[in-house]
């Protein structure tokens, strides 16, 4: 690429968590959990600015402590529990407009690095696709979930006659992690969704992949970074 693109980081994080309250701000080994997102993206070679988005003033404040970002209040109608995360987007590009390519990243995936921000979007640079979403290798199949019945009788999911026997047969299969999402501005507003038929995967270890909802999603982030399989700011 002849002319470096302008990069926008948008770090949406929202008061009133219920099923871990006061999770963005939460403090992780020492740092509340909101800042690994910030270091993770001010250590991307090709992030330009990063923003917090948030309603709770609390987070802010915790936030500016942490690292120089633009910090935008949120509006109430895009802070309820049923707000979409790209109207939250779509709000913060229209503040900020003069961007190439955008890049969501969750508070909740504290252990996402630099390098994975990085291959997303060099994925997307290499490829020519206009957008990229981290994944890890799922760790359940479909193959083998089942639904159950008014009797309680297990009903297959997919058809039991294509299903493997073995599980080294099972299909390569990958999951969404929340971890990193990417895509060119212009593509983004046509089709008002990361994911399409143009977008492509990169994959992440299924052991930077936390996306924390719960606490136990947060004590296995604490157990992951005590096995040093934390992020690196370079």
């Amino acid at each position: 690429m002849t002319d470096k693109p302008r990069v926008l980081a948008i770090i949406p994080a929202r008061g009133g968590s219920k099923g871990l309250p006061g999770k963005n701000i939460r403090p992780l080994r020492g740092k509340p959990l909101i800042g690994w997102s910030l270091d993770a993206a001010w250590a991307s070679r090709y992030v330009s600015e990063v923003v917090v988005s948030s309603d709770d003033p609390e987070i802010m404040s915790v936030a500016q402590g942490l690292g120089d970002h633009i910090s935008l209040v949120r509006p109430a109608e895009l802070a309820r529990d049923d707000s979409s995360s790209i109207d939250v987007v779509f709000q913060v590009l229209d503040v900020l407009p003069n961007y190439d390519w955008v890049v969501l990243l969750q508070p909740t995936s504290p252990l996402r690095t630099a390098a994975d921000i990085d291959a997303a979007l060099e994925r997307c640079w290499a490829t020519g696709a206009p957008a990229c979403v981290s994944v890890s290798e799922a760790t359940d199949s479909p193959w083998w979930m089942f639904g159950i019945d008014a009797q309680g009788r297990l009903q297959s999911f997919l058809p039991p006659e294509q299903r493997p026997m073995r599980r080294q047969d099972l299909p390569e299969l990958y999951s969404l992690n929340g971890a990193v999402y990417v895509a060119r501005v212009d593509w983004l507003r046509q089709t008002r969704s990361f994911l399409g038929e143009e977008t492509v995967a990169a994959v992440m270890p299924p052991e930077r992949a936390v996306d924390i909802d719960t606490l136990r999603d947060f004590h296995l982030a604490e157990y992951l970074l005590d096995r040093q399989v934390s992020p690196s700011r370079t």
